[in-house]
C-alpha cells in the first residue's frame, strides 16, 4: 500500500487547445478511496491512465509512494487496473482468470491456489471458481475481474467505471460491495466514475474535474453542504441544486422577487454587483408566499413529490422543489415557493467561486 501523488501534473493531446489535465496538484492518502468524478471530457479517465502509465505526462510528476514514477512503464509501477469491459478469457474458468497474472510471473502453484481461493472469499465467488465466464452473470464477471486485480496485491488499485455495464439494479449492489471490499483490504484506491451518486456513496474522498482542472477535492458530505464554486453546487446533488440569479443593494441581495441579506464576509469576497444564489430542492419549500413558480411537471415518488417549476421573474429558469409525502400540486397551477434560509448558497456571478459568510 501506497500514498499517490500528482504534482502539477499536465498531459496535452496533439491538435487540442487545451490540456486534458491542466497542471494537477492531488495527494491520496495510504489506503484511501478516492473518486474522480466531472462529465464526459474532463479529464477524470485521463488522469487514471496518467497513474497507471498508459498516457505519457507532459509537464509534473507522478508519485506512488516515495518513487517516482513519472518516467516508469505501467509494468513497475506496482498497480492492478480493473476496466469497464471484464476482458475475461472465455476459454479458462474463474480460477484460471483470477490467478493468469501469478501463473505468467512464474509463482509457485501453491501459493496461486491460496492467494485464488483467498480472493475468491472475498468476492462470494468461490461455488463458481470452475465456471467459464459464459456461465456467469455481469456482475459475477465484474467480480472475477476485480480478483485478477486482487491477487496481485498491488500497491494502488485504478478502477476505470468498473460498473457501467451493470443493469441499475445490479449496479446499486455491486457498487456497495465494492466500497466494502476496499475498506477491508485498505488499498489505495483511485476509481473513475461519471455517475455523481455513485462517487457520493463510495469515496472517503472525491474530485470534481472540470475541462482538465480539478474544481473541488473534498469529502462527500463538505461538497453536499460546502461547494467550491457554481460548477461543484450543480454538478454535486440530484436533482441537482437550483440556482437563481440576484443583483446587490445597500440591504443585501434580491432574487426571485425576494430580499435577504449578505454578510460582511460575503461582501467583501464580490467582485460585482451580481450573485447567484443556490438552494437545493429539499431547501425550497411551497409556502403562502415568496417566489411565484408555474408548475411544469411532478414527480411522485411516494415518500417525497418533486415539483419542476419555472420562476414568473425567470420563466427561462426550471427550478425544482420538494415536497413531503404526495402533492396536490399540478401542472400548470400557480405556487409560491419559500427559500430556507439557513440553505442558501451564495457565489460570485463573475468568477462562480463561493462567497463565505
Amino acid at each position: 500500500m501506497a500514498t499517490v501523488d500528482f504534482r502539477k501534473a499536465t498531459r496535452r493531446f496533439p491538435n487540442s487547445k487545451q490540456p486534458a489535465v491542466d497542471a494537477l496538484d492531488l495527494s491520496i492518502a495510504d489506503g484511501e478511496f478516492l473518486v474522480l468524478v466531472g462529465p464526459s471530457g474532463c479529464g477524470k479517465s485521463t488522469t487514471l491512465r496518467m497513474l497507471a502509465g498508459l498516457e505519457p505526462i507532459d509537464d509534473g510528476q507522478v508519485f506512488i509512494g516515495t518513487r517516482d514514477v513519472t518516467l516508469l512503464p505501467p509494468r513497475q509501477r506496482d498497480i492492478a487496473m480493473v476496466f469497464q469491459s471484464y476482458a475475461l478469457y472465455p476459454h479458462m474458468t474463474v480460477a484460471e482468470n483470477i490467478g493468469f497474472h501469478l501463473k505468467v510471473k512464474k509463482v509457485d502453484k501453491a501459493e496461486i491456489a491460496t492467494r485464488v481461493a483467498e480472493a475468491a472469499r472475498l468476492l462470494d465467488l468461490t461455488e463458481y471458481l470452475d465456471r467459464k465466464p459464459a456461465k456467469l452473470s455481469g456482475g459475477q464477471r465484474q467480480r472475477v475481474a476485480m480478483g485478477r486485480a486482487i491477487v496481485r496485491q498491488p500497491q494502488v488499485f485504478l478502477m476505470d467505471e468498473p460498473l457501467s455495464n451493470l443493469d441499475a439494479k445490479l449496479r446499486v449492489q455491486t457498487r456497495t460491495q465494492v466500497a466494502a471490499l476496499q475498506r477491508r483490504l485498505g488499498v489505495t484506491t483511485v476509481y473513475v466514475t461519471h455517475d455523481q451518486v455513485e462517487a457520493m456513496t463510495m469515496g472517503d474522498r472525491v474530485a470534481v474535474l472540470k475541462d482538465g482542472v480539478l474544481q473541488q477535492c473534498a469529502s462527500p458530505r463538505e461538497l453536499f453542504t460546502r461547494p467550491a464554486n457554481t460548477f461543484v453546487a450543480g454538478f454535486i446533488g440530484s436533482p441537482a441544486m437550483n440556482m437563481f440569479h440576484g443583483t446587490v443593494n445597500e440591504s443585501g441581495m434580491h432574487f426571485g422577487g425576494v430580499d435577504l441579506p449578505l454578510s460582511p464576509g460575503q461582501r467583501s469576497g464580490l467582485t460585482s454587483d451580481a450573485v447567484t444564489v443556490g438552494v437545493r430542492p429539499e431547501g425550497l419549500r411551497v409556502a403562502e408566499s415568496g417566489i411565484e413558480a408555474t408548475v411544469l411537471t411532478v414527480e411522485e415518488l411516494g415518500s417525497d413529490s418533486y415539483l419542476y417549476c419555472t420562476p414568473t421573474a425567470e420563466p427561462a429558469v426550471t427550478v425544482v422543489a420538494r415536497a413531503a409525502g404526495l402533492t396536490d400540486a399540478a401542472p400548470g397551477e400557480t405556487v409560491h415557493l419559500r427559500p430556507d434560509t439557513t440553505a442558501l448558497h451564495v457565489f460570485d456571478t463573475s468568477s462562480g467561486a463561493r462567497l463565505e459568510a
